[in-house]
């Protein structure tokens, strides 16, 4: 997972002039893109036989796609659907390593996600998203989606509607958007930072351009300036998603909670440390700010791997972690491990009309 370098996201001279010094290059990536979106408006990629809901975004790094996908799944299930989930399972660089099985997830085989999944062979953000499911919801993962769709579908023929966790830039991942008259969906989830200075890859953030179409933004926090384009949401639906911080549980007792207030009274603040390995652990440690904890932060590489070593050399009575991380450290023993879990619920409307678009009736039939 590439790492953002700050001047993506800054707007001082020397930030502009290092984005203009490698605008060829994003220039050349454009042009790259432009010619896998002819090729792709030819439709070479084999229809699903079952609609799909494309989770992504446009900028690299996480933007909170994780969250939405769990409730995207849950409230499907719980109005009668039968979703099913796939995901590349990306890995850290560390993990890639280590894992002999590595090579076979990327290149051969589509491998099914259970809650007891190994994060190090699957990713960290599957595990998470079966552990939330409750194994309820079949999840696999393969870096060619085509292959877990079938090796999903092959397993569970009951399975209605795929959530794709992430894939808007995959070619492919065959999809008719909901806007053209088709019955997938194409969500794209945008945080805070927005699109950065603006740029494509590598003189900035985003993957494609900002006013790629897309069947719906969903946004991850309040705070966005839309006056970066005026024209952003124009003609477009937009979906303001406020994330709901649970009660903070014990890494190595479950039943142990407490609400972040009560954390805050139990320790100094100068004995608590926050640690995320996030696409953007700000989020995070804000969220922490908002509800009166003022913890030491510690910002890790997005899918970093955890030992028990790294935590012994942390100086502090509480530590707190993302959910993400904790599926990461179920071989480590630490009472001061403290894991605060983070959810969002989609509104009846914004379910209503998904539902209105995954019911078509396959229009590649007529």
């Amino acid at each position: 997972m590439l790492t953002a370098p700050q001047f993506w996201d800054n707007r001082n001279l020397f930030s502009r002039l290092l984005s203009y010094a490698l605008w060829p290059l994003a220039l050349i990536y454009g042009w790259f893109l432009s010619l896998r979106n002819v090729a792709q408006d030819f439709n070479f990629a084999k229809a699903a036989p079952v609609p799909i809901i494309i989770v992504g975004n446009l900028r690299v790094g996480g933007t909170g796609k994780t969250p939405i996908v769990i409730a995207l799944a849950l409230q499907l299930k719980a109005l009668g659907w039968h979703p099913g989930i796939i995901s590349r399972g990306y890995l850290s660089a560390d993990s890639k390593k280590k894992s002999t099985h590595y090579h076979a997830t990327k290149l051969r085989e589509a491998i099914e996600v259970t809650p007891r999944s190994d994060p190090a062979i699957v990713g960290d953000e599957p595990v998470l998203i079966a552990q939330k499911t409750h194994g309820t919801i079949p999840l696999w993962v393969q870096a060619n989606r085509r292959k877990s769709i079938a090796a999903l579908l092959n397993k569970n023929p009951q399975v209605n509607v795929i959530i794709s966790d992430d894939g808007l830039q995959n070619f492919g991942l065959p999809r008719w958007p909901a806007r053209e008259g088709g019955r997938d969906i194409e969500l794209v989830v945008r945080d805070s930072r927005g699109e950065g200075n603006g740029f494509l890859l590598p003189a900035g953030p985003l993957r494609e351009s900002a006013l790629r179409e897309r069947d719906a933004t969903l946004m991850t926090s309040v705070e966005i300036d839309s006056a970066t384009d005026p024209n952003y949401f124009l003609e477009q639906r937009a979906v303001y998603l406020s994330p709901e911080i649970g009660l903070a549980y014990s890494l190595n007792d479950h039943s142990l909670q407490y609400s972040l207030a009560e954390i805050a009274q139990m320790f100094a603040p100068t004995t608590i440390v926050a640690i995320a390995a996030l696409g953007n652990p700000s989020r995070f440690f804000a969220c922490l700010n908002e509800h009166g904890l003022e913890p030491r932060c510690i910002a890790l590489p997005d899918h970093s791997s955890y030992s028990s070593e790294f935590f012994a050399e942390i100086k502090a009575e509480c530590i707190l972690i993302t959910e993400k991380d904790a599926v990461k450290c179920r071989h480590i023993v630490d009472e001061r491990i403290w894991v605060v879990p983070m959810k969002v619920t989609l509104s009846t409307d914004f379910m209503t009309w998904v539902i209105s678009i995954i019911s078509r009736p396959d229009p590649r039939l007529k």
